[in-house]
């Protein structure tokens, strides 16, 4: 116990922190928690969800309408992954502006794109779970996507389905990947974390050699500040 209180008070409090970073550097932090937020809400959203085709539709009228403040936990899951996405878009742009995804940084980069590209995924699986019209569609509009790929594309399109259209089966299964890589994404973002302190934050100037705080209060206070407006 006292070794992981050692080992945040390392990389939480005292870790070093270059002195004139800008509010660009607060988007990662505020991601994280949003990331948190999508995960606590869908905890409570999968109390009422059904995964079943006849019975998806109804799960959420239920909760939308007679659930004490269902529709809340909803849209604050729902419109939270699009305000998830604003803030990474605007985390990714001021990597790419200030040079933090080039060596020594890249692993971090590498490990943010595997994070990008599971949020991606993560969130059409979500859209497709209402099984209302949109999702029915858009599901089959894009795993049919699938069948372009030479030689084993139809095969690879069957097995994701379940069967040779989409149904019980692929609902089943879009449910369960939607549940299952957020907890992905969230061990991702620990190996996104360690790559950071292994090499230590960039900074507006791009030089090595800049004075360094410890990262509390200095910059805790700035995130929570961020977190607030």
């Amino acid at each position: 116990m006292e070794q992981l209180y050692r080992l945040f008070y390392k990389n939480a409090v005292q870790y070093p922190t270059p002195s004139i970073l800008s509010y660009f550097w607060n988007f990662g932090s505020l991601a994280g928690i949003l990331l948190a937020m999508q995960i606590i809400s869908g905890i409570f959203l999968v109390f009422f969800y059904i995964p079943h085709i006849s019975e998806a539709f109804q799960s959420i009228d239920f909760l939308m309408r007679d659930v004490n403040y269902g529709w809340f936990i909803r849209y604050l899951h729902s419109n939270g992954a699009s305000f998830f996405f604003l803030l990474v878009y605007i985390h990714i742009f001021r990597n790419i502006y200030f040079g933090s995804y080039m060596y020594p940084r890249d692993k971090v980069w590498y490990t943010g794109m595997l994070i990008f590209i599971l949020l991606i995924l993560t969130a059409f699986l979500g859209y497709v779970l209402p099984w209302g019209q949109m999702s029915y569609w858009a599901a089959t509009v894009i795993s049919s996507l699938l069948s372009v790929i030479p030689f084993f594309g139809d095969y690879l399109l069957v097995f994701v389905w379940g069967g040779i259209s989409i149904g019980q089966p692929t609902l089943t299964r879009i449910f369960g990947l939607h549940y299952l890589l957020p907890f992905i994404i969230l061990a991702l973002v620990f190996f996104h974390l360690f790559f950071l302190h292994e090499e230590g934050s960039n900074n507006p100037l791009g030089c090595d050699s800049i004075d360094n705080v410890p990262f509390h209060p200095y910059y805790t206070y700035k995130d929570i500040l961020g977190f607030f407006f």
